[in-house]
């Protein structure tokens, strides 16, 4: 191995400092000529038809590939350039070309299969077994079993896809990025001192003077949630759900129409090579909910409990704008702006009188404190570590006898150049089999509003809260897996539809007021949340549920239906899909100009494809787990270790049903999940 380019260098973790674009390809042209030469060499041995001399090797070499590839991807989230960019498009296709070369290697394939029919198959312990049937069913998902033409097409088909992708989700970053408004003193009334500082710190990084509106999150949140300039709210809300389409003030500059036909073109054609009625089958091969049926049927049976809710909700908020705000004519960017008044006067209560109480170092404390009380770990910070930014911070996880298990770091802020939203992802997998050992490392980063830069430190609202909590439980659902094999440790390997269960579980405890008076303090005086204010926190909780909801909804059955529809011969029809959805589902239909397609990055560039139903899906297992915690004690730590035991460590190393049903002792049940709405019967 070449170990002057820091992208193969063993070591504990990658020195961002020291990578350049340059080094990218040079680096994933080495380890796949690599792991091309082990396939060849295990394909050609006789004896390498066992475990420990066919599919530790292969796991050894993903791990190498992953561990190359890992902080190239991070970057291109959190530092993009366009030099980095052009090596990291490169590269993926690259990596694209081997994945399915890898899955269509029949000779590969019949290895493997060798050691699945062997007598001592049943013998092995359950994860060797699973990487083994994982594998399989990989194989048979990559087309192994196609013929000339269709074995090159689907090859082909999948270099493409990942090409459109990734350029699907450039185009959103860069519109994100184009578009800034300044916004006059007068066009400030209504937003709180934290909203003013950060659009002051936006005009500052552009290098202006005063105030600047962009398309980033937090600033849009803040904009269409307090701005009395109903103009300005207007203007926001059109630039934002016109990114990257043919439509708004960039209108056609970096639309995605092309690339979501492409996509959905290439995606069915795939699946129907692979003998799948649509690219929803396909999806669902190896998800829990099995069959299109059935994920239809959990969607419209929570829309039609959720729908009347949110129709009565949509009809309060219009009597209450004419009545009270003099907005007669109720518009998808008054919702946000008119509920938060109407939450103010029903509730006496706003989001931003919790801010005070949430500053991000005593939220992180705090959490860090939940994750020691429920999962028996510490989280020490690590001084010196290599980082891609001065505000990234690196913490080991340490165990209850003082192992450190595990690694994480930890980005907090919104920034030019880094894409928008919140996410978990893997900086090194874990891998003990006697000859590789490497700790679980994650990369956990947020998008919000920086420090104002006078002495306060950075500001949380409670959904900014509830968002560090989930990824955070998506960390560390990687960061405690007890599995040796990087393919279903962690994460890796878990069901699409039962992944998003750690990270909604760990959302509970952003509402319990003994979680949060370990952390819910006023930045100057150090007070507790006030009773009275955790007591209207709660009780407008389920304020808008429905409405929240069949928003859900929406996207995830415009999703599925998306896929599951798809016909060759009409397109993708997907504003035709989407308005028959919002017909089924929606209360308040945006204008005939908004282009939410156009920046669903989840469905498009995500790895969501016909699977956002998710979220939902695992709110059912989440809420129902976290009732086991409501019913011992919130801190109970005899559930935490069961829980920690039978979901975070097993991984992806049996089904996810059989990891919930050995924490809960019994199957799944849906009625938490209607309480945490507020919807219960």
């Amino acid at each position: 191995m070449n170990t002057e380019n820091p992208l193969l260098a063993a070591g504990e973790l990658p020195a961002f400092s020291a990578i350049t674009p340059d080094q990218v390809n040079p680096a994933i042209d080495e380890v796949l000529a690599g792991f091309r030469a082990e396939v060849a060499r295990l394909v050609a041995d006789p004896q390498a038809r066992d475990f420990a001399r066919l599919m530790a090797p292969l796991e050894r070499w993903e791990e190498r590939l992953g561990r190359c590839f890992a902080p190239v991807s991070h970057l291109h989230g959190v530092k993009d350039s366009p030099e980095l960019r052009a090596a990291y498009s490169a590269a993926l296709e690259k990596l694209t070309e081997h994945g399915t070369e890898l899955g269509q290697n029949r000779d590969l394939y019949e290895a493997v299969k060798a050691v699945r029919e062997a007598p001592g198959f049943e013998a092995m312990d359950r994860a060797r077994r699973t990487v083994v049937e994982d594998s399989l069913r990989g194989f048979r998902l990559s087309g192994v079993a196609l013929e000339e033409p269709a074995r090159s097409r689907f090859k082909d088909i999948q270099t493409q896809l990942s090409k459109l992708e990734t350029e699907f989700e450039e185009a959103v970053l860069d519109a994100t990025d184009a578009w800034t408004r300044p916004v006059t003193e007068a066009e400030l009334a209504g937003l709180p001192e934290s909203a003013r500082d950060m659009l002051r710190t936006m005009a500052k990084d552009k290098g202006v003077a005063g105030h600047l509106a962009t398309l980033k999150g937090p600033v849009v949140q803040a904009i269409l949630t307090f701005a009395d300039d109903r103009a300005l709210r207007e203007q926001l809300y059109t630039a934002y759900n016109t990114r990257a389409s043919d439509q708004g003030p960039q209108a056609g500059t970096r639309d995605n129409s092309g690339r979501i036909e492409q996509i959905m073109a290439l995606r069915h054609e795939a699946a129907a090579l692979l003998g799948f009625d649509s690219s929803a089958h396909l999806s669902l091969a190896d998800k829990m909910a099995g069959t299109p049926e059935r994920v239809l049927g959990f969607l419209r049976e929570l829309a039609a409990k959720a729908k009347p809710v949110a129709a009565r909700e949509l009809e309060e908020l219009r009597a209450f704008a004419a009545a009270e705000l003099g907005i007669a004519d109720l518009q998808p960017w008054d919702v946000a702006y008119c509920a938060e008044k109407l939450r103010e006067r029903r509730f006496a209560f706003s989001e931003e009188d919790l801010k005070p109480y949430f500053p991000l170092p005593a939220v992180m404390q705090g959490l860090f404190t939940v994750a020691e009380r429920v999962f028996g770990v510490k989280l020490v910070e690590r001084h010196g570590v290599d980082a891609w930014h001065p505000d990234v911070h690196y913490f080991d996880v340490v165990d209850h006898d003082g192992t450190v298990r595990a690694g994480v770091y930890l980005d907090h802020y919104a920034r030019a150049g880094k894409r928008g939203g919140a996410w978990m992802d893997v900086c090194r997998s874990r891998m003990d089999d006697g000859e590789s050992l490497f700790k679980p490392v994650a990369y956990l980063t947020c998008n919000f509003a920086p420090p104002a830069g006078d002495g306060r430190p950075a500001l949380l609202t409670h959904d900014d809260v509830i968002t560090l909590f989930h990824e955070f439980g998506h960390g560390i659902h990687h960061l405690l897996t007890e599995v040796d094999w990087p393919s279903i440790g962690g994460i890796s390997g878990v069901e699409w539809d039962a992944v998003e269960l750690p990270s909604q579980f760990m959302e509970n405890f952003a509402w319990q007021r003994e979680a949060l008076d370990m952390f819910a303090r006023h930045w100057q005086t150090g007070e507790r949340l006030p009773d009275d204010l955790y007591a209207k926190m709660l009780q407008a909780r389920h304020f808008h549920a429905g409405l929240f909801l069949v928003r859900q909804l929406e996207f995830a059955l415009f999703d599925f239906r998306l896929h599951l529809e798809f016909d060759p011969a009409r397109g993708a029809r997907a504003l035709e899909v989407l308005n028959e959805v919002r017909d089924e589902v929606a209360v308040l239909p945006p204008p005939a100009w908004h282009r939410g397609p156009h920046a669903f990055t989840h469905i498009f560039s995500g790895g969501y494809a016909a699977g956002y139903y998710s979220y939902l899906w695992a709110e059912v297992l989440s809420a129902d787990a976290f009732a086991a915690f409501e019913e011992a004690g919130v801190f109970d730590a005899d559930t935490g270790a069961r829980y920690r035991r039978e979901i975070l460590a097993v991984g992806g190393s049996r089904p996810a049903l059989e990891s919930f049903v050995a924490f809960r002792g019994r199957e799944p049940q849906p009625d938490a999940l209607l309480r945490s709405y507020g919807l219960a019967a």
